[in-house]
């Protein structure tokens, strides 16, 4: 069985801090929302979208 010579990453090592990071700002926001005592969902949704709004920022923030 032969490998390519040129193994190209699934990810690139920007594209994965960035993407770990705001995993963790959503989680962080989504456990803090469930603290105050709002709705499971309301968390969920919470830390969705608390990821996706962080992932623009870091991607320019980290170079």
């Amino acid at each position: 069985m032969t490998t390519p010579e040129n193994l190209q990453p699934f990810l690139s090592l920007h594209t994965a801090v960035v993407l770990l990071i705001a995993f963790v700002i959503g989680v962080v926001i989504g456990t803090l929302t469930v603290l105050t005592g709002a709705p499971v969902a309301a968390a969920v949704v919470a830390g969705l979208a608390s990821a996706g709004a962080s992932t623009p920022v870091l991607r320019s923030l980290i170079r």
